[in-house]
């Protein structure tokens, strides 16, 4: 049985994440900021992963910084944002190769670690302000891809579903930011951002890897230190709101294929007991391909192009996927309403629970097998102020009963209808 060897360290400004794995041969570097979503400063944040890549103070070029890289044998580094429940987190990440696979004498951890640090506290500046052609590029590269995802129909139909479901609650927040923010972003204030980003947002970094006979602690020294002006440690959760009525929104484009996403409030969270229940609910209900909504949706029925349910565990939302032809809007969604109630009545077997259980499971150690998954399990509990761990959440998962999956089912709430479908409507009434 997996169980992640982690040490923390109270650093000046930070917590420093020592994570003793024998499993790769390569060494993993993790930074983490968070902070609280919020309107005003949501695109500036999407739109600093792309700056700080271009460039340091010591390799100010975009090709300087990937010639750094390749000098570190290879090294890779990306930096991009995330949103878990109500907090906006920046995260960068760096692979190196183990220096024990390396025929060389040069401390290339020490290296990487200066680099790493370099990348975040040291980005190319002139006077307190950002390069102006670089901001002007990455606002540019940001705006493509917001546009890309508005294209995809999957997508957009997600992001409109949560902006109707949550639109009083910051996880509304659109993670890559708004378009018509960007003309107000210049060099000076995207620089402001960023050192309020770095004196203010709690700060994890994670360091993963074989370290026999290094002391991780010492050779990190004071590299990221921080002088912390006021401390954001508190966790911003809003209200978990009930609801009164479910809503249903229909809206129109130029679409072939309807989308079709319903929004849950679980009321479960990741640190709660009953949050094993809940994933094995969902993986009976619609996390696998053979899960009710799978195989009564699509297969049986030959409603859905897809059919599929995921939850989000720091905020208690669950949300059903699928595409369907726009005329069978009505007959879809009550068949998925009729899959929801199975789960309330517990028409599901033993063996679908023992099924699901495997899956969750298998999934879990998948995860697992990947250096930056393992870090991700180890922040979720960090942001959630959990300490359940791996051991403990396979037993837990494994326990779980018929009785506590039908209770997660009663709990759920629905929330939100909402239907991407074509111009014209196009459906049967």
């Amino acid at each position: 049985m997996i169980d992640l060897n982690e040490r923390t360290v109270e650093k000046k400004g930070y917590k420093l994440h020592i994570v003793e794995n024998k499993k790769f041969k390569t060494i993993h570097i993790i930074a983490k900021f968070r902070s609280q979503l919020s309107r005003e400063s949501i695109t500036k944040r999407a739109l600093l992963p792309f700056v700080l890549q271009q460039g340091t103070e010591r390799y100010p070029t975009a090709n300087a910084f990937r010639r750094a890289l390749d000098d570190l044998y290879g090294a890779t580094f990306s930096i991009d944002g995330s949103k878990k429940g109500e907090q906006h987190i920046l995260t960068a990440r760096m692979s190196i190769a183990n220096q024990a696979y390396l025929s060389t004498d040069e401390n290339v951890l020490q290296a990487a670690l200066k680099f790493f640090s370099e990348t975040i506290f040291n980005p190319k500046q002139e006077n307190g302000k950002f390069d102006a052609n670089i901001v002007a590029k990455e606002k540019q590269t940001l705006k493509q891809k917001i546009t890309a995802l508005d294209d995809d129909k999957m997508h957009y139909a997600n992001t409109r579903m949560i902006d109707e479901m949550c639109k009083d609650e910051p996880y509304h927040l659109h993670i890559h930011g708004y378009p018509e923010d960007l003309d107000g972003i210049s060099e000076e204030n995207l620089y402001q951002y960023y050192l309020e980003m770095i004196e203010e947002d709690p700060l994890d970094i994670y360091i993963m890897g074989d370290f026999e006979s290094i002391d991780i602690n010492q050779l990190v020294g004071s590299l990221f230190d921080r002088n912390l002006k006021k401390i954001q440690e508190q966790d911003h959760l809003t209200e978990d709101p009930l609801v009164k009525r479910s809503k249903e929104v229909i809206e129109e484009q130029d679409v072939q294929q309807g989308k079709l996403h319903l929004g849950y409030r679980t009321h479960t969270k990741f640190a709660d007991p009953d949050y094993p229940a809940l994933q094995v609910f969902n993986a009976i209900f619609g996390g696998f391909p053979s899960s009710k909504l799978f195989i009564n949706v699509r297969e049986k029925n030959s409603l859905a192009y897809y059919a599929a349910s995921q939850f989000e565990s720091h905020k208690g939302l669950l949300f059903v996927f699928s595409g369907i032809a726009p005329q069978d809007f009505e007959q879809a969604k009550t068949i998925i309403l009729e899959q929801m109630d199975a789960m309330r009545k517990g028409e599901f077997t033993e063996d679908q629970i023992s099924e699901a259980k495997r899956l969750i499971i298998n999934q879990y150690k998948e995860t697992l097998d990947d250096p930056f998954g393992m870090i991700e399990v180890l922040y979720n509990q960090r942001i959630a102020n959990s300490n359940r761990s791996v051991r403990t959440f396979i037993e837990e998962i494994n326990q779980v009963e018929k009785d506590e999956i039908i209770k997660i089912a009663n709990k759920l709430e629905l929330d939100t209808v909402y239907f991407l479908t074509a111009k014209g409507g196009q459906m049967d009434e």
